[in-house]
């Protein structure tokens, strides 16, 4: 981990100059230009001091899961489960550990995507082709291409194709529940 990069990004980002960080830290500007740099390190309690001023914990400072993983994904990354009702493709690998879930659900002509039972979370789709039905509590209502949903988790939700042609939709749950 480069600390020192790391703490120049967060002055950065709280619009800091490094004589303004010096002034609320005590420290002198030539300390804190060589720990930026990495050219020099500090004791835990300096870097607390830091970290306090800079607005941001030693766990959130230290927690490198922001700064890791594939932002950009292709086909070969996406999971594909098909059923025989509908396929849903998983665009995000590992999405579970995530706060968000996207998919891309085809759902077959004359039938019905799995039945989502109530969770605390959310849930959003857009319907890139086709007609159907969405399901939520008691109300059903027509969505096409172009349409989208959000709805909360509080209800039974699914979609239903009663069509003779496929109906895809980007799905995005969270948290996770597919």
């Amino acid at each position: 981990m480069d600390i020192g990069a790391k703490i120049k990004k967060l002055r950065l980002r709280n619009g800091l100059t490094l004589e303004e960080l010096a002034n609320r830290t005590e420290l002198t500007n030539g300390f804190l230009s060589q720990l930026e740099r990495d050219r020099t390190t500090t004791s835990i309690q300096t870097l607390l001091d830091i970290l306090e001023v800079l607005g941001t914990t030693p766990v959130e400072f230290f927690d490198d899961k922001k700064d890791k993983g594939k932002v950009v994904f292709n086909e070969d990354d996406c999971f594909e489960q098909v059923a025989d009702d509908f396929t849903i493709s998983w665009l995000v690998p590992n999405a579970q550990k995530n706060q968000m879930e996207p998919i891309l659900m085809t759902l077959k002509p004359d039938k019905i995507s799995n039945i989502i039972l109530p969770f605390e979370g959310e849930a959003f789709g857009y319907v890139l082709s086709g007609r159907g039905i969405l399901v939520h509590d008691e109300n059903e209502i027509d969505i096409k291409k172009g349409n989208s949903f959000y709805v909360y988790g509080d209800c039974q939700h699914y979609i239903k194709n009663n069509s003779k042609n496929n109906v895809e939709i980007i799905w995005i749950a969270t948290p996770p529940i597919f």
